[in-house]
């Protein structure tokens, strides 16, 4: 397990395993989950805890994740501002709320979750099929499909993306083809 510090939050991030205390993290926690998917070729186990620096976390999630291969591997993002935590490990997206704390949504990446990425006030996820955007405050704002190979950029409030050779430009907010009319 390792520790990672962003602002007020401690996040505690373990995959291929559980920690020694997890019923103690899971007992002190104001809200703890527990995700699990079929045994499937593949999956792993993750754990996550989020709490203020030194103390108890107020969240604990442990999941079953698949695929759990080269390539997909699980991973947050911490809006510190918001309070908002997202979460993706295998098929399963996951976004929370720190402050209550409170789970805002569940969501699927089809075929596996790749990584979250923040630009200004949006976060963007790529997965195997697919590339959505979520505010910083965790609300849904669009989605597109993608097939591999498949990569994108950002500029400004464009973002471009190739899917398989065939260039195409949306606007970062709305998912709209760009330029905006």
């Amino acid at each position: 397990m390792f520790r990672i510090s962003i602002g007020e939050y401690e996040l505690c991030c373990q995959q291929d395993g559980l920690p020694a205390m997890l019923a103690d993290y899971q007992q002190r926690a104001v809200l703890s989950e527990e995700f699990d998917t079929p045994d499937e070729v593949g999956a792993s186990v993750c754990f996550v805890s989020v709490g203020r620096v030194q103390q108890w976390p107020i969240l604990v999630v442990t999941q079953r994740d698949s695929p759990a291969v080269a390539g997909f591997f699980p991973e947050v993002l911490l809006v510190p501002e918001t309070h908002i935590l997202f979460i993706g490990a295998g098929q399963r997206l996951l976004g929370y709320d720190l402050a209550r704390p409170a789970r805002l949504w569940e969501d699927r990446a089809d075929c596996g979750f790749l990584a979250w990425g923040r630009h200004g006030q949006t976060v963007l996820m790529s997965a195997e099929l697919e590339l959505a955007a979520w505010d910083v405050g965790g609300g849904k704002l669009w989605s597109r499909f993608v097939e591999p190979p498949w990569s994108y950029t950002v500029t400004g409030e464009v973002v471009t993306v190739d899917v398989m050779g065939t260039v195409s430009r949306v606007h970062l907010r709305g998912g709209q083809p760009f330029p905006c009319e």
